[in-house]
C-alpha cells in the first residue's frame, strides 16, 4: 500500500525498460488490488515504460525465470510493532522509529529473520542468478541472513537515508550560493551500518564542504535545521538536525541518517532521556497509533485505484531502484550508496561479515564495493555493540536461544547499565509473546 505504488510509478516513467512483475503477498487480495493498480498505471498516456502485472500463488511461481527480485515485507502486523515501540517505555526507554534497534528492533529481527530464510532458499533454489534489492528493515539483519542462507545470492540493501543528508548539504549550499544543485551531485564517502552511517568527506566541484558544514553545524545548532519535506500530516516524522550537528561537534564527522534514527544507535540517557529531552532536541516518536491510522487511509485510497476512482498522478519518488536494475542491465553506469557484505574491507576495520552502507559501482551484470577507508576508533566504538547484536540476534533466530536475547537486550545502548537483569529479562519475555515468538526458557 506504500513503496509497491512508488515502485509502480518509478517503472512506468523509464523508457528503457520493461517486461513482467509478478506480485506475491501472503495477504492475496492485498496482490490483487496491487495487480490492478499497476496495470493502470502502465496504461496511463504517460507511462513510457510498459509492464504487466500478475499475482501469483506462491514463491516458487514468483521467482522461476525472475531477473530481478524486490523484497519489501512488514514483518508482523502493526500492533506487534506496537509493543516492540511501546512497551518498553515502562522502562523509560523510548524509540522513535523501533526498527533496526533497540529492543524493538531486535524483536522485530526475530520475526524477520525466519521470513528471509525462506526467502534465501527460495531464491537459492528458483533464482540464483537473479539481483535481489531488498528495502525491509531492519535492514542489515535482513541481508545478513540472506548471505548467511545462500553465500552466493547477489543481494543489495537499498535505504534513503543517506540520500536525504546528501540533501541537507545540497541545502546548505543554497543557503551559502542561492542555488541548490541536485543531491547526486554532492559526493561523498561513506562508512557505517545502516541507519548510522557518517561521512568523513562531502565534496561539490571538488570544493571540500567539511569546513562549510562545520560553521553550518554550529550556526544551527541551537535553533536546528527542520527536514522541510515533511508533510503536514506526518509532523510525527519531522526532525531538526540538532542530533546531527551534536554529533558533529562530538566526533568530527557528519553522522548521514535521520536524527530519530540516529539516536536509537546512541546510549539512552544522551538523546532519549524523557519526553521534555526529545522536544529540545527537536524530533519526534512516531507512534503506532499513528501507523495503524495512516495503514487504514492507505488502504481506502488502494481500494479507490484499484477501482478506479481514483487515478495516480505519475511523478518519479527519487529512489534509485531503477537506476541500479538499469545499470544492471547494461544501460547505464551509477556509483551510488547501498547496504552490501564488507567482504571487500571497504570499511576496513570491520569484520568482513558485517553489512555496511557503502559506496558501490554499478555496472552491466556486476556490482564493485568502493574501498572507503578506516572508522575513527570513537565512532568504531560506537557502532561495536550493535555489530556484535546483529550477530547474536541472528544466532538467537536461528537456534531459538532466548539467552541470546537477553545478551543482545542487556548490550544495546538503549538499555545498558539503565536497567536490572530481571527487568531486562521481562522486558524480552513480554515482548516475544506479545509478537508470537516462541522460544524455550
Amino acid at each position: 500500500m506504500g513503496w509497491a505504488r512508488v515502485f509502480m510509478v518509478d517503472l512506468a516513467l523509464e523508457s528503457e525498460l520493461g517486461g513482467e512483475i509478478r506480485l506475491y503477498d501472503i495477504d492475496i487480495e492485498a496482490a490483487k488490488r496491487n495487480e490492478l493498480i499497476g496495470n493502470r498505471i502502465t496504461a496511463d498516456d504517460s507511462s513510457v515504460g510498459k509492464w504487466k502485472y500478475k499475482t501469483v500463488q506462491n514463491l516458487k511461481e514468483a521467482l522461476i525465470d525472475a531477473d530481478f527480485v524486490i523484497t519489501s515485507i512488514l514483518p508482523g502486523t502493526f500492533e506487534y510493532m506496537r509493543s516492540d515501540v511501546h512497551l518498553p517505555e515502562r522502562l523509560g526507554i523510548y524509540q522513535p522509529v523501533g526498527d533496526t534497534v533497540g529492543p524493538g528492533g531486535s524483536i522485530r529481527a526475530l520475526r524477520t529473520i525466519p521470513e528471509y530464510v525462506i526467502f534465501a532458499e527460495a531464491i537459492k533454489e528458483y533464482a540464483p542468478e537473479a539481483w535481489v534489492i531488498n528495502y525491509t528493515n531492519p535492514m542489515s539483519l535482513c541481508m545478513r541472513t540472506l548471505y548467511h542462507v545462500f553465500a552466493g545470492i547477489k543481494a543489495i540493501g537499498c535505504c534513503h537515508e543517506v540520500f536525504s543528508t546528501q540533501d541537507m548539504l545540497a541545502s546548505m549550499l543554497k543557503k551559502e550560493t542561492g542555488e541548490k544543485p541536485p543531491r547526486e551531485e554532492i559526493k561523498v564517502n561513506v562508512l557505517g551500518i545502516n541507519h548510522f552511517t557518517w561521512f568523513d568527506s562531502a565534496t561539490y566541484n571538488d570544493k571540500d564542504l567539511m569546513p562549510l558544514f562545520a560553521r553550518f553545524a554550529a550556526d544551527y545548532y541551537e535553533k536546528g535545521f527542520p527536514n522541510d519535506d515533511i508533510e503536514k500530516h506526518e509532523e510525527c516524522f519531522r526532525y531538526t538536525n540538532r542530533v546531527k550537528f551534536d554529533l558533529y561537534k562530538r566526533y568530527g564527522l557528519i553522522a548521514a541518517a535521520g536524527d530519530r534514527h540516529l539516536v536509537e544507535f546512541m546510549p539512552g540517557e544522551m538523546y532519549l532521556k524523557s519526553h521534555e529531552d526529545i522536544k529540545n532536541w527537536g524530533f519526534s516518536l512516531t507512534s503506532v497509533d499513528w501507523r495503524i491510522d495512516d495503514r487504514e487511509k492507505r488502504l481506502e485510497r488502494a481500494k479507490r485505484l484499484a477501482a478506479g476512482e481514483e487515478k495516480i498522478v505519475l511523478y518519479g519518488s527519487g529512489e534509485e531502484g531503477i537506476k541500479l536494475i538499469k545499470a544492471l542491465c547494461g544501460l547505464q553506469s551509477i556509483t551510488t550508496n547501498v547496504n552490501l557484505p564488507n567482504s571487500a574491507l571497504q570499511v576496513s576495520n570491520l569484520p568482513k561479515d558485517t553489512i555496511v552502507e557503502t559506496n558501490a559501482e554499478f555496472t552491466e551484470n556486476n556490482v564493485k564495493p568502493v574501498a572507503a577507508g578506516r572508522l575513527p576508533d570513537n565512532i568504531y566504538a560506537l557502532i561495536l555493540p550493535h555489530i556484535k547484536n546483529q550477530s547474536q540476534i541472528l544466532e538467537a533466530a536461528l537456534t531459538r536461544n532466548r539467552e541470546d536475547v537477553y545478551s543482545a537486550f542487556e548490550r544495546d545502548p538503549l538499555i545498558h547499565g539503565r536497567c536490572t537483569d530481571n527487568e531486562i529479562r521481562e522486558l524480552a519475555d513480554d515482548m516475544m509473546k506479545n509478537t508470537n515468538i516462541s522460544y524455550p526458557l
